[in-house]
């Protein structure tokens, strides 16, 4: 049984499917007197290793934190440069400033909107010590091609895979293919803990780096100190950071696991309803995956071009917002934000594949909360204020 409602008629972008199995498992978990890290989250993460096929699963609390911990883990630091992707959300660079190293940004392909593998190899310079592949909206990324050009000049390839806890890309299943792969557990995403974030690693010293930088640094966890047969001492080994998980967070995780399955095919009937029904409008829907691959349909971007439809992106998000449809905008590319363009000596016009993509995407609700009188309504809207640039 379903407890997801709006009760409003707005047709949210992304809101959260929850069913009484999570609630019940809050409800325990709350009962049972142990709400941070602890049995819960163990496991959570053997589950989750297990449904991915990684040797390790770390969860922590966002995708950013797997970020960072990923680059430490890897060594890298001060001097250092790591290519990546302008399409992207802003904490994929911030993890890259953060662990003192400075983020590289490499044009997009056109079709896919992730990163182009011609302009990576332009981009690696002596400085070069890895690559954070994005893996947008779902779409994955080719992978094949970044792991041989990470082999080739002996980089580590990081997968940010926010959006694509169901992907497979070109090299096989996304979170098992790569040195580190980090996802995003938050609110809106296709398996939710609220916030929360997982890393998958087949690297077993990194695995014992994270668990521990992730937790102050300390030698032993809080249910290795108070559980009934625990020590409480403890020692100091790095200077860590407060990035764990807590057993609230992985009571929601573990019951969503369990329907991960389902809920993909609900995003996935939804994404094939959008590709039909918008087949003849003036937008570029998007792309589909190669052989082999899977679309983890996180988002559904479509790209609106004044030139072909006449009208701009920003005027079409806000005349289906005056339709009580609900759209984002993911993203406006890294280098045109203040910050990263005044850093980094960043302008328009030096990834233009990326502009492209920044200045017309807008996505749409996609969600397996979604009912089908609501995708119905987005399908309206969205042909009735295209109507007639078909």
């Amino acid at each position: 049984m379903s407890v997801t409602t709006t009760g409003t008629g707005f047709v949210a972008l992304a809101r959260p499917s929850l069913s009484e199995a999570e609630i019940a498992e809050v409800v325990a978990t709350l009962e049972s007197g142990w709400l941070t890290t602890g049995p819960r989250v163990a496991a959570f993460e053997a589950a989750f290793a297990a449904w991915i096929g990684a040797p390790h699963a770390i969860a922590l609390n966002s995708c950013t934190a797997a970020l960072h911990l990923s680059l430490l883990a890897a060594g890298i630091g001060a001097g250092d440069e790591v290519i990546t992707t302008p399409l992207t959300f802003c904490a994929t660079a911030n993890a890259i400033i953060h662990a003192g190293a400075t983020p590289v940004f490499a044009d997009v392909d056109p079709v896919t909107r992730n990163l182009d593998p011609q302009a990576v190899r332009e981009a690696i310079s002596p400085r070069t010590r890895a690559i954070v592949a994005v893996h947008l909206g779902g779409h994955p990324a080719d992978i094949a091609a970044l792991r041989a050009i990470a082999a080739g000049h002996g980089l580590v390839l990081i997968e940010d895979a926010a959006h694509a806890i169901e992907a497979v890309s070109s090299a096989g299943k996304v979170g098992t293919t790569a040195d580190y792969t980090c996802f995003s557990f938050y609110s809106t995403k296709n398996l939710t803990t609220g916030e929360g974030g997982m890393l998958t690693t087949p690297h077993a010293d990194a695995e014992a780096f994270v668990r521990t930088a992730a937790l102050h640094g300390l030698s032993r966890n809080g249910w290795s100190r108070y559980a009934q047969n625990g020590s409480p001492h403890y020692d100091v080994l790095l200077p860590g950071f407060k990035y764990n998980m807590m057993d609230l967070q992985a009571a929601i995780g573990l019951r969503q696991l369990e329907r991960l399955d389902a809920l993909y095919r609900r995003r996935a009937a939804i994404a094939a309803r959008y590709d039909e029904a918008f087949a003849d409008l003036p937008i570029v829907t998007p792309a589909p995956v190669g052989p082999g691959e899977r679309h983890a349909h996180h988002l559904y971007a479509v790209l609106v071009e004044e030139s072909a439809c006449g009208r701009s992106r920003d005027a079409l998000q806000q005349a289906l917002a005056a339709r009580g449809i609900g759209t984002s905008i993911h993203f406006r590319a890294l280098h045109l934000h203040a910050f990263y363009a005044e850093r980094f000596g960043l302008a328009r016009g030096m990834f233009p594949q990326a502009e492209r993509v920044s200045d017309t995407t807008l996505s749409l609700p996609l969600s397996a909360a979604l009912t089908d009188s609501e995708v119905d309504q987005v399908i309206d809207a969205v042909r009735t204020e295209l109507a007639g640039c078909a």
